[in-house]
């Protein structure tokens, strides 16, 4: 199903320029925009390629501005920020946006219809970008590309080393600006190619300022094409590093449009009656990784991949739409990054060595290797692959591994200092460490006893029963532990952490209790204790976008994701809500009321209002996070993949 947008709805640009749409490559590459076409942030560009995918991002052509030339005189379509001012304001002109399945912008100038449609091609660094001329009489269009090539995290200026020079061939422009970059071809069939070389000086990002950062940049347009537009035809801009001779674009589309529907179809396979719109989103997570892997970006348009991210997202993204192989590419992916007895928290934008500082990563991984042997049946990779590195994490972590992550003698795991953030609350400003919670954090107990019990299973079930007793008798003692130790007896609910770096333990009212009670190894079997516990998060923490990250009670709590790097930080964990925290709660909702008819009503409606951001304001997404605070408007990434992936896992499992 379509989302479609009116010229009412884009006449209001301050709002309108808030509404930004994605798409992906498959190889961690993108294109981004607003769905007026004005870039807000230096992450938007119509081909940002991962040279080294996912990784090594570059903003190689940042747009195009067109012109339609109706009887001698130019009319634009482009609309971009600059100091003081918006010029040109091509949005005016914007009778409609729909994605269907990407992004068209429909334009009425005059008696003239035109409209644009932008798509990236699966599998290459390709973008291409179509105007059909649908009402009006014929006329000319001028295209002028405006490049960047640059690190997607960076910006540009004028400057004098840019290579100016220009290769024309029939049908093909090529350049390369910067040595150490590859050359990118525009590949067309315009009347007419014109050489310029110019300049445009201090765009400006919108959003970028209002995060504290630097906002002005300097673009590069190397050449015009002009085309001629009869009524009823289209034309075709492509540019690609991986097409060195001009394509059959008509045929691109189609294959395009073919491979989307293939995706579509192939979900509904696996969950009928999946929305289409939540298939294509979580689609565009699942990325091949250099040196044949597949993994999970975590989010766009600015993060890469991350190994917890990846190994929340996999149930969702992976085992609930039967993409079975590439669950088991990125395990092996993973498994074969293992070092210490831990998966990689990170692999470097620049590539530099993988980053390990995470506690329940490792263990989100061990939860993703049990479901991947259970839906798959695959005993073959469980044998060769996985049970060795599930023992390896349980080895390493009883020895002890990086930062202080051991298990103490009651069986419950303890990880960092007081200078460290090692679970997903993982903000931190200089030495500040914004949510600290050195300890024994409570949902790193619940995925301790739950990767325990899974590798036992695992260990019985292919023929090493010794090491299965070995998991099972700590699972046990970690188990009357957590039941001894976490219960807060003033407040109702679950500690946030115990044996904290100074003794103390940790009342905060969080969302990461409901792990204990989400997971189906469930630690907290005490009924009445898991009804209090969800009453608590239900008064204080539950929102229609998610689950807030601390009580509005608390002193600490942050009503506000927004400003600077440091005051993002110091609201990321402190309040802010995350959507993918609906995901766990609706599975504990589920487990303490029952599946029952009205409790699987009530948990459906827990991810109605997401389902409706994806449909509107996401444009055919969901973000990483809301403010805390009504009306909750949306922050950080504007497409998470364990967002997407929660409500995957949901409507394609539980809630059917």
């Amino acid at each position: 199903m379509p989302i479609e947008l009116d010229s009412e709805a884009l006449s209001d640009l301050a709002r309108a320029a808030r509404l930004e749409w994605l798409e992906t490559n498959g190889k961690g590459g993108f294109a981004a925009s607003t769905v007026v076409g004005a870039n807000t942030r230096r992450y938007h560009g119509l081909l940002i390629a991962a040279l080294s995918p996912p990784l090594r991002r570059h903003v190689l052509v940042s747009r195009l501005e067109e012109v339609i030339e109706p009887e001698g005189r130019g009319v634009d379509l482009a609309t971009n920020f600059y100091p003081g001012a918006v010029h040109p304001r091509g949005y005016r002109l914007l009778s409609s946006f729909r994605l269907d399945p990407f992004p068209i912008f429909t334009y009425w100038a005059g008696e003239r219809g035109l409209e644009k449609a932008v798509f990236l091609v699966g599998g290459e660094d390709t973008v291409v970008v179509r105007y059909t001329l649908f009402a009006g009489p014929p006329c000319f269009l001028q295209v002028r590309p405006f490049v960047a090539f640059r690190d997607y995290h960076a910006l540009t200026h004028k400057n004098d080393a840019i290579d100016r020079r220009l290769e024309l061939r029939d049908g093909t422009v090529s350049i390369r600006p910067y040595d150490g970059l590859p050359a990118l071809r525009f590949h067309h069939r315009a009347r007419e190619v014109i050489p310029h070389g110019d300049w445009w000086l201090r765009q400006q990002y919108p959003r970028e300022a209002e995060r504290g950062l630097d906002f002005e940049e300097d673009l590069y347009s190397p050449f015009a094409l002009r085309f001629e537009l009869s009524t009823g035809a289209s034309v075709f801009v492509v540019a690609s590093l991986d097409r060195e001779s001009p394509p059959d674009a008509p045929a691109l589309e189609q294959r395009e449009r073919r491979r989307r529907a293939e995706v579509v179809a192939a979900v509904r396979r696996a969950a009928p009656g999946l929305d289409e719109r939540l298939a294509l989103a979580a689609d565009a997570f699942v990325v091949d990784r250099t040196g044949g892997g597949r993994t999970v970006v975590a989010g766009y348009p600015w993060f890469t991949d991350w190994g917890r991210d990846t190994m929340i997202s996999l149930p969702g993204l992976c085992l609930a739409t039967g993409r079975l192989a590439d669950a088991r590419a990125i395990l092996v992916t993973f498994a074969r990054a293992m070092d210490g007895g831990m998966i990689p928290n990170r692999f470097p934008d620049a590539g530099q060595p993988p980053e390990y500082n995470n506690v329940d990563g490792t263990l989100w991984f061990v939860r993703a290797c049990g479901q991947y042997v259970a839906a798959s049946g695959d005993r073959e990779t469980a044998r060769s692959v996985l049970l060795p590195a599930l023992l390896e994490v349980v080895r390493r972590h009883r020895a002890g591994t990086r930062y202080g992550i051991r298990v103490d003698a009651d069986g419950l795991l303890r990880a960092g200092d007081a200078s460290t953030q090692l679970t997903w609350m993982d903000a931190k400003v200089g030495d500040w460490v914004v949510t600290p919670r050195a300890g024994k954090p409570v949902e790193v107990q619940a995925l301790w006893i739950d990767a325990l019990e899974t590798t036992a299973d695992l260990a019985r079930d292919l023929g090493a029963p010794g090491d299965a007793r070995e998991c099972a008798d700590l699972a046990r003692l970690a188990r009357e532990s957590f039941a001894r130790r976490f219960w807060y007896v003033e407040g109702g609910y679950l500690y946030d952490v115990v044996d904290g770096p100074d003794g103390r333990d940790d009342a905060a009212l969080r969302p990461n209790q409901i792990f204990a009670v989400a997971v189906p190894r469930t630690p907290l079997v005490d009924d009445a204790r898991c009804r209090s516990l969800l009453g608590a998060v239900e008064r204080e923490l539950v929102t229609p976008c998610g689950l807030r990250t601390l009580s509005p009670r608390d002193r600490r709590y942050a009503p506000r994701y927004g400003g600077d790097p440091r005051a993002r930080d110091g609201a990321y964990h402190q309040g802010t809500v995350w959507p993918w925290l609906i995901g766990p709660y609706a599975s504990a909702w589920l487990r303490v009321h029952g599946r029952t008819p009205g409790a699987l009503g009530q948990a459906r409606a827990l991810v109605a209002p997401l389902l409706e951001h994806l449909a509107k304001d996401g444009v055919g997404q969901v973000p990483e996070l809301f403010d805390a605070d009504p009306p909750h408007a949306p922050g950080g990434c504007t497409a998470q993949a364990w967002s997407v992936a929660e409500l995957v896992r949901l409507l394609a499992g539980e809630l059917r």
